[in-house]
């Protein structure tokens, strides 16, 4: 069957139709998205304003077209925490629904961490033993670690690279002071958690998903995405506190520039790569893996694992 799953994020809404069925990999047949970074529309009490809300249903009706064009049998909408955290949410839901038809799922933290797992689990298997995955968005960085398809232990953090560049780093190039403050907090902020998951023992492989760590991989060396996506791409901590130093003396456009950094996410760069720093500082990772699915994947994984039910139920 083909499926789309329209992921209503902190930065972008993307419609990824695939063809699946179950006990295969989904295969990507489109891919629609486009860039509304809803983290950074937020107003002073935490609302997305009536420009962000236009937007946003506008891009919703666009994807749903698409989806309808590509012959898509079902689509799986879902919110993730640029929605949920908004002070107006409930509003911004209904007149989705209103507008479009379509009621968006809001996925708690803690749910957008162990679908992430789930995609990262199928994607290296049993073999990868004790696995921990990192994924950095545009609002909430999600960690999560276990030997199973289900995580011992999922949590999610308001780190994302959206969020944390609108909040603590408005200069270009960034204020050097407002950097430093900014690494106090994230690192602070991780560490709070790390004992949840140093109690299970250190892990035998770590993952990340997700655009910054892509981009932040690439801009260390990694093959680019034309390469396909059994490339292994990898990430050292020894790199990235090289970059950190270099991205901070840069302007959004120079950011720009570099090797697989889009226009788009260039600004949030620098705060994304605070974070990934600190997080394998805190959890003692010298090198992690890139992998290719993500939270989108996760979601078409879990529909398709309940697909058989579903169908003995109708008969």
């Amino acid at each position: 069957m083909r499926l789309g799953v329209l992921d209503v994020g902190s930065n972008t809404v993307h419609l990824l139709v695939v063809d699946a069925h179950p006990g295969a990999r989904p295969l990507p047949a489109h891919s629609h998205k486009a860039e509304l970074r809803l983290a950074e529309l937020l107003d002073e009490d935490g609302a997305i304003g009536p420009e962000g809300v236009d937007r946003l249903v506008a891009t919703i009706t666009g994807a749903l077209q698409a989806a309808e064009d590509k012959g898509c049998e079902d689509v799986l909408p879902f919110a993730t925490s640029a929605v949920r955290e908004a002070s107006n949410a409930d509003q911004v839901l209904a007149r989705v629904r209103d507008e479009t038809g379509i009621d968006l799922a809001v996925l708690s933290g803690a749910e957008e961490a162990r679908l992430t797992f789930l995609a990262a689990r199928r994607w290296f298997g049993w073999s990868s033993g004790r696995l921990l995955v990192l994924d950095i968005g545009g609002g909430s960085l999600e960690i999560a670690y276990g030997m199973d398809e289900e995580p011992d232990v999922a949590v999610s953090l308001p780190l994302g690279a959206g969020r944390l560049t609108a909040g603590w780093l408005p200069g270009d190039p960034a204020d050097p002071a407002e950097v430093k403050a900014l690494r106090r907090h994230v690192r602070a902020s991780i560490a709070r958690s790390v004992g949840e998951f140093t109690r299970f023992g250190r892990p035998d492989h770590v993952v990340a998903t997700s655009k910054t760590f892509k981009q932040l991989a690439r801009i260390a060396g990694a093959a680019r995405s034309a390469e396909g996506l059994y490339v292994q791409r990898g990430l050292t901590r020894k790199a990235l506190e090289e970059w950190v130093p270099k991205l901070t003396a840069m302007t959004v456009e120079q950011r720009g520039e570099l090797p697989g950094v889009s226009e788009g996410r260039a600004a949030q760069l620098l705060a994304g790569a605070l974070v990934a720093e600190g997080a394998m500082d805190l959890f003692g990772v010298e090198e992690l893996e890139i992998c290719p699915w993500a939270l989108r994947e996760g979601v078409i994984l879990r529909r398709l694992d309940h697909l058989p039910a579903e169908r003995a139920a109708l008969g």
